[in-house]
Parts: C-alpha cells; sequence; structure tokens
C-alpha cells in the first residue's frame, strides 16, 4: 500500500497550466481580441515609425535616437513576446499552456530588463549631457522672478 502511494506520486506530472479565461462569454472573449489586436497593432504602427524615422535619418545620429531606437526594438520584442499568445487563446477560446511558456517568461523578463536598462541610461545621458537646461524648465526655478 505504501510503495503503491510513493509509485503513484512519483509517476504524476505536469503536462500543461490552465488559464482562467478573461471572460466568460464569447462576445467578451472576441471583444478581449479585438482590444489586443487594436493596442499592439497600434504599438507596432508606433514602434515601426520611430525604427524607420531614426535608421533613414542621416542627421538622427546623436546617441539619444541610438538609445531611441533600441528602446523602441526593445518593446517591440516585449510586446510580441506576450500579446500574439494572449490574442490566440481569446480567440480560440483555449486555456491550456503547453511548451514555450518558460521561454515567454525569460524572454519577457529580459525584454522588460532591458527596457529598462535603456530608460535609465537616456536619464543619465539627459542629464549629463543638458543639466542646466533641465534645471532651467523646472517649474519652481521661475518663481522668483
Amino acid at each position: 500500500s505504501n510503495a503503491q502511494r510513493q509509485q503513484m506520486s512519483d509517476s504524476s506530472s505536469i503536462s500543461h497550466f490552465l488559464l482562467l479565461p478573461l471572460a466568460d462569454t464569447r462576445q467578451l472573449q472576441l471583444l478581449h481580441f479585438c482590444l489586443f489586436l487594436g493596442i499592439s497593432l497600434a504599438a507596432l504602427l508606433g514602434n515601426g515609425l520611430v525604427i524607420s524615422t531614426v535608421a533613414c535619418g542621416h542627421h538622427l545620429r546623436s546617441p539619444m535616437f541610438f538609445f531611441l531606437l533600441h528602446l523602441a526594438l526593445t518593446d517591440l520584442g516585449s510586446i510580441l513576446t506576450t500579446v500574439p499568445k494572449a490574442m490566440h487563446n481569446s480567440l480560440w477560446d483555449t486555456s491550456h499552456i503547453y511548451t514555450g511558456c518558460g521561454a515567454q517568461v525569460f524572454l519577457q523578463f529580459s525584454f522588460l530588463g532591458a527596457e529598462y536598462s535603456l530608460l535609465t541610461v537616456i536619464c543619465y545621458d539627459l542629464i549629463k549631457s543638458n543639466p542646466l537646461a533641465l534645471a532651467g524648465n523646472q517649474p519652481w526655478a521661475h518663481r522668483g522672478k
């Protein structure tokens, strides 16, 4: 009896995870799909515009535009990591996550870490390159004048 319980506990394995649905009705699932599609297309269009503008603009060669280009690329990677799977799940009414979940989580955290790092470098570059202009644009700097 004890050997059977141990064999049963050793033989259990998880082959998939279950997601709770975002909505219970089909109409709300289609609405979520349309919202995901609209927001992701707007983000793809905006980031694509930034990438093409910086890549094609020969006068946009300062470090700020270099960091902005890479920020747009990491934002695209972050969007393309999770949103298509969420759209697939809401359109096909599936709640199973099979292979690729670990890779998706790893990529999402990698892209978010890269975005935060780039934002930190952009802020540091902005403060370092022109600190007096930033101090002059503060509302409290003009109070005594």
